[in-house]
């Protein structure tokens, strides 16, 4: 197989994926905000049980929680739609289906930290 490959490519070391190791490195840090922030998450929402719509809508509006509360919707959806990705580009091998769903997969991953960012903003901020 290095036969194919110019002498450029061997000093390089560029191999076909060319941003795997990208990938991995970001899944991992995505992975590792996520814990830290879940558990943030988790503490936040079990402290809110029992709280009415004012109460959880004035906890929410804390300038820390809403910062914590957006990093957590930006981490959640960007890991999301890494390890989304490694999986279509492992299982789907038609091009243009795999395309059309990585394309899907980007839009709704984007989407969705919009409207959440949106919702946290709009409490955060008072309507």
């Amino acid at each position: 197989m290095n036969k194919y490959r110019t002498p450029l490519k061997n000093v390089r070391g560029l191999g076909a994926a060319k941003t795997g190791t990208e990938h991995f490195v970001l899944q991992r840090l995505t992975a590792t905000a996520l814990v830290l922030l879940a558990i943030w998450f988790l503490v936040f929402v079990l402290s809110l049980v029992g709280a009415d719509y004012a109460a959880a809508a004035e906890a929410v509006s804390k300038p820390w929680n809403a910062v914590l509360l957006v990093g957590f919707l930006v981490a959640m959806f960007w890991h999301a739609q890494i390890g989304l990705q490694v999986v279509l580009e492992d299982y789907i091998h038609n091009s243009l289906l795999a395309l059309a769903l990585q394309v899907s997969v980007k839009f709704v991953a984007v989407l969705g930290a919009i409207v959440g960012i949106f919702a946290v903003a709009r409490i955060a901020l008072g309507n």
